[in-house]
């Protein structure tokens, strides 16, 4: 007898479309993880130091969930905005100023494991995220992989 097959609640795959709406990279204050290589490509593309990266565009978080390095965010009328959500050069959109170079944790959104728990969190998602429910379905076997590496 083989192995059962471990099947998740969306097996049929989740429609997503992201409509630049940027209400991921907003909100109430929260944390973007980054690595060292991320932060390595991202200064180069600023054409500042690593270490002029981190002064300049982080912070040193320590609470109960997360030690370590995020992304600063900056107070606005729609929340706290991830420094590089660029709200002025799409008018009407947010768009990431890095979006080839984004954290991992930004690439692989919405597919955080807390969002893919249950239909119950997917549907809460979308009461923020309006690209939720739009757009294609996308599989399951690429929100799989997608997922790998995210927020969690």
């Amino acid at each position: 007898m083989g192995a059962a097959r471990n099947t998740e609640w969306y097996e049929g795959g989740l429609r997503f479309e992201c409509t630049m709406c940027g209400a991921c990279c907003t909100g109430a204050p929260g944390v973007v993880r980054f690595t060292d290589e991320e932060a390595e490509r991202i200064a180069a593309h600023l054409g500042i130091t690593p270490d002029e990266f981190r002064a300049e565009y982080t912070v040193f978080v320590d609470d109960e969930d997360y030690t370590g390095p995020s992304l600063k965010e900056v107070r606005t009328e729609f929340g706290y905005d991830c420094v590089f959500l660029d709200r002025e050069s799409m008018p009407g959109k947010a768009v990431c100023s890095l979006y080839d170079l984004r954290p991992t944790q930004c690439r692989t959104f919405p597919w955080w494991p807390e969002n893919l728990e249950s239909p119950r969190a997917w549907q809460r998602l979308g009461r923020e995220c309006e690209g939720v429910g739009r757009g294609d379905v996308v599989p399951v076997e690429e929100i799989r992989v997608q997922g790998r590496g995210g927020k969690g």
